[in-house]
């Protein structure tokens, strides 16, 4: 079993250019992987580093399973805590 999802995940994160070494610079290179944060992302060719992050598979809709999947099941139950308290103040409403 492949470690992607699909055939045409596994291709584009096998790509490999002769001509450009950086995927950043093939016009190829459709998609990366962000080793630091765990994360896919489409390439946008504009002459920088710049992605946008994905979630799913484009080809076959999989969800992909990244830090950002793993960043929503934990941030969710941290929301329905509520905000952060701010050093010095006092959650509690009213004096004692």
């Amino acid at each position: 079993m492949s470690e992607y999802c699909c055939d045409a995940m596994a291709h584009q994160m096998a790509w490999h250019c002769d001509r450009h070494e950086d995927p950043f610079e093939c016009p190829d290179a459709l998609v990366t992987f962000d080793t630091r944060f765990r994360e896919y992302g489409l390439i946008i060719h504009d002459g920088g580093t710049s992605t946008i992050g994905i979630i799913f598979c484009p080809w076959c809709g999989s969800r992909l399973l990244t830090a950002s999947t793993q960043r929503v099941r934990v941030s969710k139950p941290l929301r329905r805590r509520g905000p952060p308290l701010t050093p010095g103040k006092s959650s509690a409403s009213g004096s004692s």
